[in-house]
């Protein structure tokens, strides 16, 4: 299993972050709905709560080439615990290197009023010979396009830098 955690401060208050992170339903908005971002795509099948738990989405991402899947992989989430302008987790299976992902993000308000940002993800590999071969490899790819995403979107809230 490969893990990966990074932390972000951003000087912005904590809802801010969260409005950033998720966004509200524009006017009309119907599903599924499609969210595009530098490293890939989100589609929208269903929508969760308030703060998001229970939402469902395809994503599709780039992996490395030499998996033969043309550069792109897709996963199937589900938002499994939300809390608003605090934390979001979620669970996600992933082909073509099958494989189970889980991750949250959490924001710790501080003391001067900047926001603590952590993301964390696990990713497991279920064929024993792909994973020792590839997770690691694969894993890394898609956390530093997950890094690239943080720091686009959490621009947006305010000044950012990474801390961890």
């Amino acid at each position: 299993m490969s893990s990966f955690t990074a932390e972000f401060l951003v000087e912005a208050p904590a809802r801010v972050v969260w409005r950033v992170l998720h966004p509200p339903l524009p006017a009309g908005a119907t599903l599924p709905r499609l969210i595009e971002y530098p490293a890939g795509s989100m589609e929208i099948l269903q929508d969760g709560d308030d703060a998001g738990q229970g939402l469902v989405r395809t994503c599709v991402f780039d992996v490395p080439r030499y998996l033969l899947s043309g550069g792109k992989a897709r996963s199937w989430e589900v938002v499994t615990e939300a809390r608003v302008n605090e934390l979001s987790r979620y669970v996600a299976i992933s082909k073509p290197l099958w494989s189970r992902a889980e991750g949250y993000h959490r924001l710790d308000e501080q003391a001067d009023g900047a926001t603590l940002l952590t993301f964390h993800e696990t990713y497991h590999a279920y064929n024993p010979l792909l994973r020792a071969l590839f997770e690691h490899r694969v894993h890394a790819k898609i956390s530093a396009d997950n890094l690239s995403t943080y720091k686009l979107a959490l621009g947006y809230a305010g000044t950012t830098r990474r801390v961890s």
